[in-house]
């Protein structure tokens, strides 16, 4: 598995493995994946990955931050 970043784009392409792309299916706004000719996930590409990817870590770290201070009450 191979992940390339483009920070211009603010696109994370994941290669999953090496293939043909058959089929690209949108599976939401900014989400895609690549399939070959078997069918199988050879790619996923992430758009808005700032806003997608970083936003739900920061609201993930967030939610932890606040779990571990209301342990330690």
């Amino acid at each position: 598995m191979r992940v390339r970043y483009d920070p211009e784009a603010d696109i994370i392409y994941i290669f999953v493995k090496e293939g043909s792309i058959k089929d690209t299916i949108e599976v939401s706004d900014d989400l895609f994946l690549e399939y070959d000719e078997d069918n199988h996930i050879i790619g996923i590409e992430l758009w808005q990955v700032r806003k997608n990817l970083l936003g739900e870590l920061m609201s993930y770290m967030e939610h932890v931050t606040k779990t571990t201070v209301n342990l330690k009450s």
